[in-house]
């Protein structure tokens, strides 16, 4: 079944998760064959995972980038072979499959090596040594299948470890010269040459054009322990095919072998393929097993990843990757921002002050019945992004929605948001960087880029604490996301007042052309201003846009 994904923005807050989920699940009612599945670009905030764990929903599973993969196009599963087949047997599959490569496998299935048409026309171009097939351990068997023989006498599953190949073309007085013991000798009908190639301790004898072989030959290789093998092929095709039947295993690559991971992303793979000439490379699972072949052909059937988009409609803001994927839909309360579609897509962004609020809206367009854990992910989003109704992005439907949600959610509104938001707000356990990405987003402006923090608590001793805290990594920060400036808004939620503080090159100078200067304490304390959406992101815009235009 065909899937697509539904995620908010990284460092995802309540709303970002919770309308992920909720519209995953009215997807997934209203759509058939196909599986919506909520997913999430970063790491959940403790408010965030209280509000899960309070409803008892599952939290949705991280990605990090929806670039296309390996595991998404349509490579060649051809099968692995195993190290000792022959290189006549290896050819010929490759021309059945139509493939100029062959991947060797054990019996685990883990890669072992590579075979080209390359490795094996070297092999019988460069092979003088007729020692080889010795050297190579060559199993009698693949001599027996390569020249399409049959077994007179003896074990064809034993192994030519010693001795030369040699053609008994002279008379056997002139064999007794060159013959030696363990030899492999390919022969024809003369008894006499047979005869002296046993006395001489060959441990194999070939005899070509499906001569006979007599009892008494049969008799003398059973007591000296030599296989005789029988072919249909005369004398000079025999000697010219033999070397065809050594293991693969002799000639293949195994070093330094360039394979992908079936998670690998195609960009990645792609500029890999740029700088090698090969033209195939094997596929591994995450455990290190054979899943196939790759070539630059298979590229072209690549299936981007199918998304849709919630809370956020801002490159700097999605998942990695998203240039590579295919936005379906946006659902989103924000400014149009920078994301552009390769066709044109649903997308539905309303003056609300929550994302889950438009949610229940479709919920109610579609007829489905909002079910008792999504009415308290949907009105734990609103509770949070609103801070309680306090927020100035906050509509009268967004109260309406929220007091609806809790009659279906069975909760009450304002010990729920206590809850929530002193979970979201204790600090004490967390590092410095879990505190400042908890809820921070990115934002471009002509060629200005900058980040906003935003940290509220329901105490004022908390976020002064929580200050000191974060005040020294802004810096770091600041370089960690390449940014011009950083600032965070530490939001006292029952004062209705955020505190601002700042790092980077002319971030002093915004805030107090946009704000005013310090008060007495030193600090840029901006009563009423609690929205990062609403109140202090076109603020600062617009005072940037001024100084560039200045």
């Amino acid at each position: 079944m065909k899937k697509v994904w539904v995620l908010g923005h990284k460092n995802p807050d309540t709303d970002s998760i919770c309308a992920a989920i909720a519209y995953a699940a009215l997807k997934n009612v209203t759509e058939q064959g196909t599986v919506f599945e909520a997913k999430r670009a970063g790491q959940i905030n403790e408010e965030t995972k209280y509000v899960l764990e309070h409803f008892e929903v599952e939290e949705p599973e991280l990605v990090e980038d929806v670039g296309a993969q390996i595991k998404d196009i349509a490579y060649r599963k051809t099968e692995g072979v195993s190290s000792h087949i022959s290189i006549k047997r290896a050819w010929e599959m490759m021309n059945s499959l139509d493939v100029v490569s062959l991947p060797i496998t054990r019996r685990d299935n883990t890669l072992e090596g590579l075979i080209v048409t390359g490795d094996i026309a070297k092999s019988y171009m460069d092979v003088l040594d007729n020692r080889i097939l010795a050297t190579a351990r060559t199993q009698f068997k693949n001599i027996v299948e390569t020249l399409n023989g049959t077994v007179v006498h003896g074990n064809e599953h034993g192994y030519f470890v010693k001795g030369k190949v040699v053609v008994a073309a002279a008379s056997p007085d002139a064999m007794e010269e060159y013959i030696e013991d363990d030899d492999l000798v390919i022969l024809g009908d003369r008894y006499e040459s047979q005869f002296c190639a046993l006395e001489m301790n060959a441990s194999c004898i070939i005899v070509c054009s499906d001569a006979k072989v007599t009892k008494t030959i049969s008799r003398l290789a059973k007591d000296k322990d030599c296989l005789i093998i029988s072919t249909p092929y005369d004398t000079f095709t025999a000697a010219r095919l033999i070397n065809q039947s050594m293991p693969i295993k002799y000639i293949m690559k195994k070093e330094n072998l360039i394979t992908f991971a079936l998670d690998d992303y195609v960009d990645d793979v792609k500029e890999v393929m740029s700088k090698v000439r090969h033209r195939d490379f094997p596929v591994l699972t995450e455990e290190g097993h054979y899943a196939g072949m790759i070539s630059r052909r298979n590229l072209l059937s690549m299936q981007k990843k199918q998304v849709i988009l919630v809370d956020h409609n801002e490159k700097s803001q999605a998942v990695d990757g998203i240039e590579g994927a295919e936005i379906l839909e946006i659902i989103d309360h924000h400014r149009l921002g920078s994301l552009e579609t390769m066709s044109p897509v649903f997308f539905r962004n309303q003056p609300l002050g929550c994302t889950s609020t438009i949610i229940y809206q479709m919920y109610h367009e579609k007829g489905v019945k909002v079910e008792r854990k999504i009415a308290g992910l949907l009105l734990s989003a609103i509770i949070s992004d609103t801070l309680m109704f306090r927020s100035p992005t906050c509509t009268e439907l967004d109260k309406q929605v929220a007091e609806s949600l809790a009659q279906i959610a069975g909760e009450e509104i304002e010990t729920l948001a206590r809850a929530m938001f002193e979970a979201g707000s204790d600090f004490k356990n967390k590092t410095v960087q879990e505190i400042f990405y908890q809820d921070f987003k990115i934002f471009h402006v002509d060629e200005i880029s900058f980040g906003v923090a935003q940290l509220s608590s329901m105490s004022r001793p908390e976020l002064k604490q929580v200050r000191e805290k974060v005040l020294p990594y802004l810096n770091t920060a600041l370089g960690e996301q390449k940014l011009d400036m950083v600032f965070v808004m530490l939001t006292d939620i029952l004062e209705e007042a955020s505190e601002v503080i700042s790092c980077g090159d002319g971030a002093e100078e915004l805030l107090e052309s946009c704000y005013g200067a310090k008060n007495e304490e030193g600090r840029y304390l901006l009563k009423g201003i609690i929205s990062r959406k609403k109140q202090l992101i076109p603020t600062l815009i617009t005072g940037i846009q001024q100084k560039n235009n200045a």
